[in-house]
């Protein structure tokens, strides 16, 4: 095992787990649009728009266990979890924790 710094100043996780039942789940065709794998590749598209590659990584999760409460993600290192997020949120998002951009550290 190897030890290493985290070669990102922040990361990005969000859930992307559909279940095959239909039960409630961040992903799942039932949520519209608001799916976590829409949110997701609406903030990857963000952070490559903005020149971030290397310093921010937002990256595709399995279930995170809140999925009655999703879509669901989670922000290192401020230790931020955020719960109902919609497409809606995206602006938001990118301006709390993609803009202004990070140091260049």
């Amino acid at each position: 095992m190897e030890t290493r710094k985290v070669p990102y100043q922040r990361t990005i996780v969000v859930c992307g787990n559909v279940r095959e039942d239909g039960s409630a789940a961040c992903a799942n065709p039932s949520r519209g649009e608001d799916r976590g794998d829409a949110i997701l590749e609406a903030l990857k598209a963000e952070a490559k728009r903005l020149g971030l590659k290397g310093k921010i990584r937002v990256a595709r999760s399995g279930c995170l266990d809140l999925c009655a409460k999703g879509p669901n993600l989670f922000i290192f290192p401020d230790g931020v979890w955020l719960s109902g997020v919609t497409l809606a949120d995206v602006p938001r998002l990118v301006e709390t924790y993609l803009t202004p951009p990070v140091s260049a550290s």
